[in-house]
């Protein structure tokens, strides 16, 4: 019999699980209501050969050695790093607005201006939140900043969350900032790449311990959670508690997956398309562990709202209101001595996955060491 119920076999979910198992030797049931592991992270092999992010590019990036040292038990990395490209104007350029966006989008002898402007108010490979960029005197950089906001902050963030730059908590805007430097890498992260085998396989061998017992196609309210001493609960604080206070609001996101009959459909694995057409953004998976097949397959993202039963939870919503609806549940969860939330649904925050996978192994560290 069990002692330990983990609700959720995202990374979240299956770090807990898996250190359960391994260092305190003891029994573990995961459960997952998907009938696939992995969570939001699942990928796998198309029957072109093409590995396939089924919930939109993963892409893995991470500076601590912690996450990247316990991750490497079960994977090895190529040495992929993002690149995103985005249309301003018609042309295809590199986001974060950088030093080489500012020459492909305006004519040398401006770009030159500016540059020198930028580099005389801030420092070189710093990076600027727009919204903080926004509030400059000198009429260039004044021209600068209402440009990139509104190329490539103000239509992206209205698709993207429904809300406007300034409705939405900095650290979303903050996310894609003016960076300067001619560093085209969307992260700078110390250790990046994609796991050879896909994140699928990577959460299937974490799973595949002699002392994890792992149930699909399962609701935790179809479980008795009496029967246990703990509970690792990585689903929406607010459903576990059925609405009580009300619901979080999410963003969720839909995929169109479209083949097309050419080795490549666009030159790069992501391209965002801030200022036209409904969807965010196209991203052509084949770049990730540079799959070799006469097909490629892209995804074209859209942005909508989530509603219960008919689309999945993506992105918790980051404002003032939705923080104290979730610091009101989180109260009600202080009494539950049994019972922890973690992960982006349990923890209601905006979490890369090597932040999940820290939050997972601090939890773990709090509690049983």
């Amino acid at each position: 019999m069990s002692n330990y119920l983990i609700v959720g076999s995202g990374f979240s979910g299956a770090t807990i699980a898996y250190l359960i198992a391994s260092q305190l030797n003891e029994k573990v049931t995961v459960i997952d209501k998907k009938d696939h592991i992995a969570g939001n992270s699942y990928d796998y092999r198309d029957k072109n050969g093409i590995m396939i992010h089924k919930y939109g590019s993963h892409i893995f990036h991470t500076s601590s050695e912690k996450v990247w040292n316990f991750l490497k038990q079960f994977t090895d990395f190529n040495t992929y790093m993002h690149k995103v490209l985005g249309y301003i104007d018609g042309i295809e350029t590199h986001i974060p607005f950088n030093f080489n966006t500012l020459y492909d989008v305006f004519p040398k002898t401006l770009a030159k201006k500016l540059e020198e402007k930028l580099l005389s108010k801030f420092e070189f490979d710093s990076k600027v939140p727009i919204l903080e960029f926004q509030k400059q005197e000198d009429d260039d950089l004044k021209f600068l900043a209402n440009y990139v906001y509104e190329k490539i902050f103000l239509h992206y963030t209205t698709k993207q969350w429904g809300l406007t730059p300034q409705e939405v908590d900095g650290a979303v805007t903050a996310r894609v900032p003016v960076y300067l430097s001619k560093d085209n890498r969307y992260f700078q992260d110390k250790y990046q790449g994609i796991p050879l085998e896909g994140y699928t396989k990577v959460i299937e061998k974490m799973l595949s311990h002699k002392n994890i017992e792992l149930r699909l196609k399962t609701d935790y309210k179809d479980v008795d959670s009496s029967k246990f001493d703990k509970i690792f609960y990585t689903g929406s604080i607010d459903e576990y508690f059925d609405y009580e206070l009300g619901q979080l609001p999410y963003r969720s996101v839909r995929f169109k997956f479209e083949t097309y009959n050419k080795p490549y459909y666009q030159s790069n694995a992501c391209i965002n398309y801030p200022c036209n057409y409904d969807f965010t953004r196209i991203h052509e998976y084949k770049y990730y562990l540079d799959d070799r097949s006469d097909k490629t397959v892209i995804a074209k993202e859209y942005s909508e709202s989530f509603k219960p039963g008919k689309n999945e939870r993506s992105y918790p919503i980051p404002r003032p209101e939705n923080s104290s609806l979730y610091d009101k549940y989180l109260d009600k969860a202080q009494s539950l001595k049994h019972v922890y939330f973690l992960g982006r649904l349990g923890d209601y925050r905006y979490y890369d996955m090597d932040k999940a996978i820290l939050r997972a192994l601090e939890l773990f560290e709090k509690i049983f060491q």
